[in-house]
């Protein structure tokens, strides 16, 4: 972490993008406190908000894309042939790929929140049949809650950042986690109750002959 505070105390805007780029791609780094640590220095006025927020969107959805893409040309066997390198296991590859099948677009916009999973889901959805503008929306969405989200944290936390994120960090990732699985869970209420019910196919009516006594009717 100090070599990041460094990189984005010296090359500011650059490093941060440059830095969520390789993050997210799946280089170990540190990308929650980095966030936070973006949001400390606009408190302290040596980066602007709003750009620093811009900065770090564009290098989340930037570095997601390259995920996309990837996965999109290279496919799954090379990814577990190379993943290591990127700390992609073939475990963790086959959860996120079971995850997608079930949660489908809504796991690029939450897989954010989970650790081990954000730099997966969009090598993952590279590998699907999901078109790049479907996948703009929702990966792009998640980037931009999740930047936005810690920035304003480390923000609002002002010199107390340091420490706050230091003690916390575990527990913030352990209510990312809850957050996330909260939200699948109303996802899938949602998708359950906007189910058409099943309908009961409309019983024959069976019609009663009627009986006579004779063929005119009469005794």
């Amino acid at each position: 972490m100090h070599a990041v505070i460094y990189w984005i105390t010296q090359w500011g805007y650059p490093a941060i993008f440059t830095l969520l780029v390789m993050g997210v791609v799946g280089v170990p780094v540190p990308d929650e406190t980095l966030l936070a640590f973006v949001g400390y220095l606009a408190y302290k006025g040596n980066l602007d908000l709003l750009p620093a927020i811009a900065t770090a969107f564009f290098g989340s959805i930037c570095g997601i894309t390259i995920s996309y893409i990837l996965g999109k040309t290279l496919g799954l066997k090379i990814l577990l042939k190379y993943g290591k390198y990127v700390h992609i296991t073939p475990d963790k590859l086959d959860k996120t790929h079971q995850w997608f099948e079930r949660f489908g677009k809504w796991l690029l916009m939450i897989g954010y929140f989970i650790p081990g999973v954000r730099h997966l889901t969009a090598y993952v959805a590279g590998t699907s049949d999901m078109e790049l503008p479907h996948f703009m929306v929702f990966a792009y969405t998640g980037g931009f809650i999740w930047s936005l989200g810690f920035i304003m944290l480390g923000y609002l936390l002002g010199d107390k950042w340091e420490m706050v994120m230091r003690s916390a960090h575990r527990h913030i990732r352990i209510a990312s986690m809850i957050a996330a699985g909260l939200l699948m869970v109303y996802l899938l209420w949602r998708y359950l109750k906007r189910k058409p019910a099943a309908v009961e196919p409309p019983q024959e009516i069976v019609e009663i002959p009627t009986i006579t006594d004779g063929a005119d009717g009469s005794e």
